[in-house]
């Protein structure tokens, strides 16, 4: 059997090497070995440096420049160190350890189990959308808060930073193959781009739920009703939280008195959206660039500002059918027996052009 001699290549021993003993298989008599000089170096050699001793040994024919054969071993290549790496995730996101991963999975459990017990469809959308899609929505200045880039195809699109966008645009893509009603359910992961707060990362899961075709508030009624559902299966009660209840309706029955154009509407709606995010200076400044008078956003203001179905039906009438809807939800929210979870609130708008109806949060 041919002597062991795998130990001579290893870096550790470059300092100090001494005669090794080798054993064969058929005597345990140690024999003294000695290890050439060429393999004892204390010297760092770089990969590079290696690939020049070897190719000019190749290039003598074979033979090293001090006449060895260029087959003999050489040391092993000294691993230059490697740029530390940051173990951390990215800011804003997380990593999901057992323990981590194990709550989720209870929490996304109960999602998917109130959602089909309900009658809800799930469906997935693609991560990467098209940057145009969520500027749709929201206009130019959400493109501050996307994870956005221009891909090879020289396409702009933007990493998801929720869901209701993606589901607009399938159901626009499916068209009238789709049977209404519909209604589907949603689990995704979104990122912002935005400055974190407390319990909220630039990374999230977003649970939706949809129902489309049904012009009635019963859809809206049915809707909350899964969530109280949900909310009492987890452990919460109407005193730890609660929704309040609007309609875009109401906005609109405002704008209509003051002859606001139909093509303003989605623009005071984006504005009216951030009442809660930014000062009031700065929506009424933004509501008078939309071209609405001093006297309408006045107004506008004021009815937003309302937080009793009683009162808004003094303003506006008992007739009009922003009123009558949402007296019809509240009549529903009685027979399903969650009325103590919802409250009226005008100010509840959102800047989505195909939200219509009854909205809450």
């Amino acid at each position: 059997m041919s002597p062991l001699s795998s130990s001579l290549l290893n870096p550790r021993l470059s300092f100090s090497l001494k005669p090794l003993f080798l054993f064969s298989q058929s005597s345990f008599a140690p024999r003294k070995f000695q290890i050439p000089r060429q393999f004892v170096s204390a010297k760092r050699k770089t990969f590079s440096a290696l690939a020049s001793e070897q190719s000019s040994a190749t290039d003598n024919g074979g033979r090293s420049g001090g006449g060895g054969r260029s087959g003999a071993l050489s040391p092993s290549p000294v691993v230059e160190e490697v740029q530390r790496i940051d173990v951390n995730p990215p800011k804003g996101t997380r990593d999901f350890p057992p323990e981590d991963m194990r709550l989720r999975t209870w929490l996304f459990n109960h999602f998917r189990e109130v959602s089909r017990l309900f009658g809800f469809e799930e469906v997935d959308y693609p991560v990467l959308e098209s940057e145009v899609l969520f500027i749709r929505k929201a206009g130019e200045e959400i493109r501050d808060q996307l994870y956005c880039f221009e891909d090879r195809g020289n396409r702009r699109v933007a990493l998801r930073p929720e869901l209701t966008p993606s589901l607009a645009r399938l159901v626009i893509q499916k068209g009238k193959s789709l049977s209404l009603p519909l209604k589907w359910f949603a689990i995704g992961q979104c990122w912002r781009y935005e400055r974190m707060t407390r319990g909220r990362r630039r990374e999230h899961y977003q649970w939706n739920m949809d129902i489309l075709g049904l012009p009635e508030v019963t859809a809206e009624a049915e809707l909350i009703s899964s969530i109280v559902a949900f909310f009492k299966r987890i452990g919460i009660t109407e005193s730890d939280v609660g929704f309040k209840v609007s309609s875009r309706k109401v906005l609109q029955e405002v704008l209509r008195c003051y002859s606001v154009p139909e093509n303003l509407f989605g623009k005071v709606c984006i504005i009216i959206d951030k009442i809660e995010k930014i000062p009031i200076d700065e929506i009424k400044r933004e509501l008078n660039a939309t071209g609405l008078s001093e006297e309408a956003i006045e107004e506008l203001l004021q009815v937003l500002s309302i937080k009793s179905l009683t009162k808004l039906e003094e303003i506006l009438g008992g007739a009009g059918e922003a009123v009558a809807e949402l007296k019809e939800l509240f009549s529903l929210a009685e027979k399903f027996g969650y009325s103590e979870w919802i409250q009226f609130d005008a100010s509840v708008v959102r800047g989505l052009a195909y939200y219509t109806g009854i909205v809450f949060e």
